[in-house]
């Protein structure tokens, strides 16, 4: 089945190769590491997997960035009471400030969910896509590399 798929994706032209994985990185919780792994375990080069995936979840980071910070401007500074769970995430944040929060945040929700959160709550919207630009790239260069040496391991090399 890996052989296949990689025969799949060495079929295809370079752009839609780039383009699946750009859009496959765009969904939350697949994000740039599930992006350049799956690139990487397709056959695509790692450089192009890492980069593909990388592009792919900066650019709906951006969005949702955006857009959060448009419905902060309009709600004001109206402040309901939170659930509790976004209570303690909201008590990380405060611990952890915008740097913490996007290079740890990965490791529990989407960068598009800790992003929008940031700024809803008030953080500067060029620190969150300033420190979410380096978890993305961080995160989608490791798991690069981890798929890069299992393919690898799985190839006997």
């Amino acid at each position: 089945m890996y052989d296949a798929l990689q025969s799949f994706t060495e079929s295809l032209p370079a752009f839609w190769q780039w383009a699946a994985i750009i859009l496959i990185s765009a969904i939350p919780f697949v994000e740039s590491y599930g992006g350049a792994l799956i690139g990487v375990l397709a056959g695509v080069p790692v450089v192009v997997a890492i980069a593909a995936a990388v592009v792919g979840n900066w650019i709906s980071m951006v969005l949702v960035v955006l857009l959060f910070t448009k419905i902060r401007e309009r709600r004001g500074s109206d402040e309901k009471p939170l659930s509790p769970r976004r209570q303690k995430f909201k008590e990380r944040f405060d611990k952890f400030g915008v740097a913490g929060v996007s290079l740890l945040g990965q490791t529990v929700l989407p960068s598009q969910i800790t992003s929008g959160a940031m700024v809803g709550w008030g953080a500067s919207r060029s620190a969150v896509i300033f420190w979410q630009s380096i978890s993305i790239l961080l995160w989608g260069i490791a798991f690069g590399v981890l798929g890069m040496l299992g393919v690898n391991l799985l190839e006997g090399r």
